[in-house]
């Protein structure tokens, strides 16, 4: 690029200069114009400095490229003591890894993990550790949206802090559901700046949402995730076999997580639930000697990967969320109010389902889906145990957080509606009509009883 001259807002002319970053014996130095000789340098970075100058002064913009590298791993048997899945699983750089097998230096893991999943595999975690020679400090907490909380994660740092991590190799390990990785994600990348860890999901819903994406957080002010970060973890290891201790409407719950991708991507995925749905549930995503045979693992496995893909696609090329306008945020418009307006009586995944099936009913009314088709969605969603209305999902919580909405995505609603089986598209001008039309018709078909809440 070299010297540009450009005007500058108030007429004046000014000089802009692109300078590239390069290391000569460990010191960064600026250099002009874009042919450098590699071969005398070190490392050339794809970082930029743009230096402009005018009349009033200088001034420099940095341009700095960051690159986040992390695995998404399938494995069965995570804490069989033969598989180091847990311990060197997040490692990329192979010389890295066959230094670490081949030094006698111990392996030091601090690890939170949800105090009821404590409960059910702490010893299998400990002999795990203590069979290859892990020094290590396990941290059992509650892990509730209830005490999802910034005092949380300070509690977890005083004690990392006195384990004394090296905030490079030693990765701390988040062992539970979605609410356990989100807070122990965010205390990571709060100490030291930015701490790697691992996200080890035990329930459905964080396996195939919280354990993929960057996003950290705890709740504050009453609202859900109103402080947190873009962090991804060094690696999500999912392990199905977690699942078969979840409870059954915790199953349920995922499931709806599930079905938000089926709707927004994957015809096939929600073909695949809307016939399987039950014996999943059944199952609880494992194998299976009763009626259902090898089916039951072959369902679970193909259900589990599509919503993991599907989800990584919308994720990846939009981890920092630049671009407001995701499909992930279906059936996330109204759910955040209402989940912390009733907290602890509906679960996440049960509170998206509610705002997703509202959502059909204004596709519907949109023109956008069929009669058939949104009674096959509502269909589905019985068919997999969600709730489907609230009493507390008010005409008044809708408008509420639609208008938050418009304060946090632009001053655009980017509302995400499908607009056929497995389609979708974000719309920003839904009318208060359609809305309420809406509203009135899902309550009038889904409401267990007339209630004072669908008054117009």
């Amino acid at each position: 690029m070299g010297k540009v001259h450009q005007v500058d807002y108030d007429g004046k002319e000014k000089k802009t200069t692109e300078l590239s970053l390069v290391q000569v014996k460990g010191t960064w130095k600026s250099k002009l114009g874009k042919k450098i000789n590699k071969a005398a340098v070190d490392c050339v970075s794809a970082a930029k400095i743009y230096e402009s100058i005018t009349e009033q002064g200088t001034s420099w913009t940095v341009v700095s490229p960051i690159t986040f590298t992390y695995k998404v791993i399938e494995t069965r048997g995570l804490l069989d003591p033969s598989n180091d899945t847990l311990l060197l699983g997040h490692i990329t750089d192979l010389q890295q890894l066959e230094d670490i097998k081949k030094s006698n230096k111990p392996i030091r893991r601090f690890v939170v993990v949800d105090q009821e999943v404590y409960q059910i595999y702490g010893p299998k975690l400990t002999e795990y550790l203590e069979a290859n020679n892990v020094v290590y400090k396990i941290l059992a907490l509650p892990t509730t949206e209830e005490n999802k909380s910034m005092e949380t994660a300070l509690k977890i740092l005083d004690q990392v802090n006195d384990f004394a991590l090296d905030r490079r190799t030693e990765p701390i390990i988040a062992i539970g559901g979605g609410v356990c990785l989100d807070i122990v994600g965010l205390a990571a990348s709060l100490y030291r700046r930015r701490t790697p860890y691992i996200r080890v999901p035990t329930t459905l819903l964080s396996h195939i949402d919280a354990s993929v994406g960057a996003k950290t957080g705890v709740n504050f002010a009453n609202c859900k995730n109103k402080l947190g970060a873009y962090i991804p973890p060094a690696a999500a290891l999912l392990d199905l076999s977690f699942i078969q201790t979840v409870p059954r409407r915790h199953i349920s719950n995922g499931l709806a997580e599930m079905l938000k991708m089926a709707l927004m991507k994957h015809r096939g995925l929600f073909e695949l639930l809307e016939e399987h749905g039950p014996m999943l549930l059944d199952t609880k995503f494992q194998a299976d000697n009763t009626v259902y045979g090898h089916s039951s693992l072959k369902a679970a496995s193909q259900a589990t990967r599509i919503a993991i893909t599907t989800m990584l696609e919308e994720l990846a090329p939009n981890l920092w969320e630049d671009d407001l306008n995701r499909l992930v945020d279906f059936g996330h418009l109204i759910s955040p109010a209402l989940e912390m307006k009733v907290l602890p009586s509906l679960l996440h995944g049960e509170a998206v389902n509610i705002d997703m099936s509202y959502m059909v009913y204004v596709s519907q009314e949109s023109g956008l889906l069929t009669e058939e088709e949104k009674k096959r969605i509502i269909s589905c969603m019985v068919g997999l145990e969600l709730p489907i209305w609230h009493e507390e999902f008010t005409m008044e919580l809708i408008q509420k957080s639609l208008q938050d909405r418009l304060k946090h995505s632009g001053g655009l609603v980017r509302m995400p509606l499908p607009v056929g089986l497995g389609e979708a598209e974000i719309f920003n001008n839904t009318s208060y009509e359609i809305l309420h039309r809406a509203y009135m018709k899902w309550c009038e078909e889904l409401s267990v009883s007339s209630d004072s809440t669908c008054d117009a």
